[in-house]
């Protein structure tokens, strides 16, 4: 076995990818990302007994937070460059624990003596790198303790890489908070302990998704205050004649700066994946070239860039390996990473222009069809007594939340016919990827308010949780006592980290699908069954059925 991993939903035959990612990752990058996750471990040990003595370092804050959104799946797939972040932070990981033994000294107290990931001297070569990132991975503490205390660690791993994500974005656009830096030290710190246990470890499961959900609420601060609140927009789904460049990711930064450094070119930019509900930003739809969204999510990218005449940029995440037909035309920025692809590391975004320029852009424009965005919580609230009125007269049955990470694994297309199924009495609500499944298929209104409300990216969700806790006070119950139903798709560590906030907030009943982590166990998942209810997908008719009391109706 050259590698393991099974953080993703994709993962191969639902147990763990063990020769190479089912994302495109080679057993190098794999081991490179369990060394780079061991040294910030090692970095967060020492951080943290810096801050309880009083002591921190916003490097330190940094260096933990961009590591651990570089080990999420399909960002950095480059070993340069995982290896100069692995030496990065472990030459912040020494000065960290010098000045905690330093701290010590001044305070009259003894340092703790810390384990290997505070210590661990790196060699020299990578192929030596190679062989240290060997010895600390899963597979490695799977032979040292039960499958059940490993599988919930991983869990909070993968949480606290998912809320990495979000910070980093939020981040980025000036938003950050002491008290998540710290979080994400102190658990990082519980993951190195020799002893753990259960009902510890689920305890601190549920404290990542409460600190994910003050994450969420900055980074929501963070898009809103600097491009405003998302309005309801008809965005066009075709392209128009002429040169084009292609946006996709979470990065709104960076497409504000490309729209900048693109005006007056002509030029045209578009959208894809995860960027779609940045057409309905009043700070980013007012560029003219901001001309609509091309493609679909993610895991169709392949199919999509190769047929896309013009220049692409790849933000933040969801890159998968290029193909030679489009090679010398995509581009990234931020932490995604693929080896042989041009990285704009400054927002110099003037080798993407060229590269659009240089190609043959649209021939022709394409239909007008269009497709609503920007349904956040801004505007949902501020039609909420429609809404409420709608509900009380019986004109709205139910609500679902029908969302979540989009894949290429099959059973997907269950949320489509769920969609489809879903009776003309009741609203649905969408975010994240998953809504490509469904989002240009018409759903009609509910007097006059469109049945299909697109909340915005999965970094949105905080948007659904206020929506769903101001309808819960209007009718005065908890979230639970709702008519809302949640049928959520996951695939990467940022699904993970918000089906934690969902489980912090006490939300039962919850359907995720298409396939359950293979990271919890059958005894951990009796778990959340019994306290939270939590459930696999299964058929359409069935799940309806169950929600609704009765068979489904059209």
């Amino acid at each position: 076995m050259s590698m393991f991993c099974y953080q993703c939903e994709q993962t191969a035959q639902g147990s763990g990818c063990t020769k190479a990612g089912v994302c495109g990752k080679d057993a190098d990058t794999a081991t490179l990302q369990d060394l780079l996750l061991h040294v910030t471990k090692g970095l967060a040990m020492c951080a943290h007994r810096l801050r309880l003595l009083g002591v921190r370092d916003r490097q330190y804050d940094l260096a933990v937070v961009e590591a651990l959104f570089t080990t999420v799946t399909n960002v950095n797939f480059d070993p340069a460059r995982l290896e100069s972040m692995i030496r990065k932070v472990a030459g912040l990981r020494d000065r960290a624990r010098d000045a905690y033994a330093a701290a010590c000294q001044q305070a009259g107290r003894t340092p703790e003596k810390l384990g290997d990931p505070a210590h661990l001297a790196l060699a020299a070569s990578r192929g030596e790198l190679l062989q240290q990132g060997a010895q600390i991975g899963i597979q490695r503490r799977l032979g040292a303790r039960s499958q059940d205390l490993v599988g919930i660690e991983e869990l909070i791993t993968y949480g606290l890489k998912g809320m990495a994500a979000y910070a980093d974005h939020a981040l980025i656009l000036g938003q950050e908070d002491e008290a998540v830096f710290a979080f994400f030290h102190e658990a990082l710190d519980a993951l190195t302990r020799p002893d753990p246990k259960t009902d510890a470890l689920l305890a601190l499961a549920l404290r990542v998704g409460e600190v994910n959900i003050r994450v969420m609420e900055l980074l929501d601060a963070a898009n809103t205050g600097a491009y405003g609140h998302p309005e309801p927009t008809r965005v066009r789904i075709h392209p128009l004649k002429g040169k084009a460049i292609l946006v996709s990711g979470h990065d709104l930064k960076d497409l504000d700066a490309l729209l900048q450094q693109t005006a007056g070119t002509g030029i045209r930019v578009y959208t894809h994946g995860e960027m779609l509900p940045a057409l309905a930003y009043p700070g980013l739809k007012k560029y003219p070239h901001l001309a609509g969204n091309y493609g679909g999510a993610w895991q169709d990218q392949r199919q999509e860039f190769d047929a896309f005449p013009g220049a692409i940029l790849m933000t933040t995440n969801c890159i998968q390996k290029p193909k030679d037909t489009y090679s010398n035309r995509i581009f990234t920025s931020g932490l995604v990473a693929w080896p042989g692809v041009t990285h704009i590391a400054d927002r110099n975004f003037a080798p993407v222009i060229a590269a659009a320029q240089a190609a043959p852009g649209f021939a022709a424009d394409g239909p007008d069809d269009t497709i609503w965005v920007g349904f956040g919580h801004h505007t949902v609230l501020g039609v909420a007594d429609k809404v409420i009125d709608a509900v009380q007269k019986g004109a709205i049955r139910h609500f679902f939340l029908i969302g979540g990470c989009d894949g290429a694994k099959s059973g997907r297309n269950y949320y489509t016919e769920f969609a489809q199924s879903v009776p003309k009495d009741c609203m649905i609500l969408t975010l994240a990827c998953g809504k490509y499944r469904f989002n240009k298929l018409e759903f009609g209104d509910i007097g006059g308010i469109p049945r299909l409300l697109d909340v915005g990216q999965c970094n949105d969700a905080f948007s659904a949780v206020k929506i769903a806790g101001a309808l819960a006070a209007a009718f005065k119950t908890d979230v639970n006592g709702l008519p809302l139903s949640l049928i959520l798709s996951w695939y990467e560590q940022k699904a993970v980290v918000i089906l934690l906030s969902l489980l912090h907030l006490g939300i039962r009943n919850i359907r995720l699908g298409p396939t359950l982590p293979a990271f919890v166990t059958p005894d951990v998942l009796q778990v959340l069954v019994d306290k939270f209810a939590i459930r696999p997908i299964g058929t359409v008719e069935e799940d309806l059925a169950a929600i609704l009391g009765a068979a489904p109706t059209a």
